[in-house]
């Protein structure tokens, strides 16, 4: 509703939204973030069940927002497999004091390898994290995750 901005799609979105605070909202900032993605705006987490009368329990996820959940895991998996990789290939002390370099580069060659290719450093699965999570993003999103990689090595050295 929101990227088509008329009319009849403002009134529809009136009545659909309980708050009508959030229907500018839903054609401004919503619609320019998602213009030019086709479809799956949103990203279903299932939480289990709840204790008690073990009623099933999920979050609605907006896909690629600020606080989006699945970046941050696939920037968390990636920073662990390659902790992992360069401790098995160098001692733990040349581990450390070496930190999180070269991020960067790795996230450019695994975005730009194909799903089941050998030879990367991430297993196939979160190769296919990485490619889905930056599939409609810009450009400076590579080095935001490169980035959010490299805080995550910090954090498990």
């Amino acid at each position: 509703m929101g990227k088509k901005g008329d009319r009849a799609a403002y009134s529809r979105a009136s009545a659909f939204l309980l708050q009508s605070s959030l229907v500018p909202k839903l054609f401004t900032t919503f619609a320019a973030r998602y213009a030019d993605r086709p479809g799956g705006y949103t990203r279903i987490h299932k939480l289990g069940n709840r204790p008690g009368d073990n009623a099933p329990r999920a979050v609605l996820e907006l896909v690629d927002n600020p606080r989006d959940l699945r970046w941050e895991m696939t920037a968390r998996s990636i920073g662990w497999e390659v902790v992992k990789d360069r401790l098995r290939r160098f001692k733990p002390l040349a581990v450390i004091n070496k930190g999180p370099v070269g991020t960067q580069e790795i996230v450019e060659k695994e975005l730009s390898m194909k799903f089941d290719q050998p030879g990367g450093l991430l297993r196939p699965k979160t190769r296919s994290y990485l490619q889905k999570v930056m599939r409609y993003r810009n450009v400076d999103a590579r080095a935001k995750m490169s980035e959010k990689v490299g805080e995550y090595m910090v954090c498990i050295l």
